[in-house]
């Protein structure tokens, strides 16, 4: 099993180093001063996670709609979704060479990583939620609920008891771009799967296109982004049952006219790190907000963030899928372990 898992890490780099050409926001350069000034504190709380000799970087470029970033601490790689082309990224920290992972993807969109370490993932062409075993063999988690297909399964977190809670709005079936036209069967529901019994349970059956969903580090809340209001905002439920079922839902955060929230990660002290865009030009980037709700800080972007997530030898270092091109950034704050 080691062995497998051996080659699993390296998996993607037969495939060699990508020339990733840039082919729009070629003239974007990182800001040439300390400290950046796309970094922004909005709340004094803030202050305290931004480094004062860092600034964004771009690492890849190149990509049509780049989308489910997940780190793999114990290979030092990144691996994201380029949805449109079918294609699963991956970029090597040590060398920062870009490479395909894997390809076709089935138009795959959300990752993560399950407890033992295997790669999870949201596949939107054959609407399904597959893991990816350490032989790289591929294993369906879940592909239908009571004898319907999912829509298109989108963002996905895994819990410390091994439980997959996962998203399923129509993204992916309502064209060609990122999966193909298909009616749906099921409601835009969010479930989640059971270690022990292998199937799928509706967790929450009331939102109109869930998208991004996040734990809070101690896994008593859960955070879901509804896409389908406008304007979109974020929920915010309690977990109880023992952890297996949601209650108390309240609108969390309210997204008005500067932009919408996609997908977001947590960091240890709970604060929400979100991937934000779609509104006016200046809007672009992440916006970070405590667990109240209160918005805190901002990084501004050159591309719409759709989702990040935490990397780096200490969780410290944000990496943020953007449209075309993927970006980090060191802080001071730490990704938690959940999700």
């Amino acid at each position: 099993m080691e062995l497998n898992r051996r080659k699993f890490l390296a998996a993607g780099s037969a495939l060699g180093a990508l020339s990733i050409v840039p082919r729009v926001f070629a003239d974007w350069e990182p800001s040439s001063r300390y400290p950046d000034p796309s970094v922004k504190v909005i709340d004094q709380s803030f202050a305290k996670y931004k480094v004062t000799l860092a600034k964004v970087e771009r690492i890849a470029t190149g990509m049509r709609w780049a989308e489910g970033p997940v780190w793999f601490g114990d290979g030092r790689y990144l691996l994201w979704s380029d949805i449109p082309n079918n294609r699963i990224m991956r970029w090597d920290e040590e060398t920062g060479a870009v490479s395909v992972f894997r390809k076709p993807s089935n138009n795959a969109n959300g990752n993560t990583r399950d407890r033992q370490g295997h790669l999870l993932t949201c596949e939107h062409d054959s609407r399904r939620v597959t893991r990816t075993e350490y032989d790289g063999s591929i294993t369906v988690i879940a592909d239908q609920y009571n004898g319907k297909p999912l829509n298109s399964p989108n963002d996905i977190v895994c819990k410390s008891d091994g439980s997959i809670w996962f998203t399923d709005p129509p993204f992916g079936i309502l064209g060609y771009y990122e999966g193909h036209v298909a009616e749906p069967e099921l409601p835009a529901n969010v479930y989640r799967w059971d270690p022990a019994t292998k199937k799928i349970d509706v967790v929450a059956d009331d939102i109109n296109r869930p998208n991004g969903l996040a734990f809070s580090p101690d896994e008593s809340r859960l955070y879901i982004i509804e896409s389908g209001s406008t304007p979109r905002y974020i929920r915010v439920y309690d977990m109880t049952d023992g952890g297996t079922r949601l209650t108390g839902m309240r609108k969390l955060i309210t997204a008005e006219k500067d932009g919408t929230p996609d997908g977001m990660r947590v960091d240890v002290d709970g604060n929400l790190w979100c991937g934000w865009g779609m509104g006016a030009e200046g809007l672009d980037g992440v916006v970070i907000f405590n667990c109240d709700g209160k918005r805190i800080g901002r990084i501004d972007l050159p591309e719409r963030c759709a989702n990040l997530c935490f990397g780096g030898l200490h969780r410290n270092r944000l990496l943020m899928a953007a449209s075309t091109s993927v970006y980090s950034l060191f802080t001071n704050a730490q990704g938690a372990t959940v999700g």
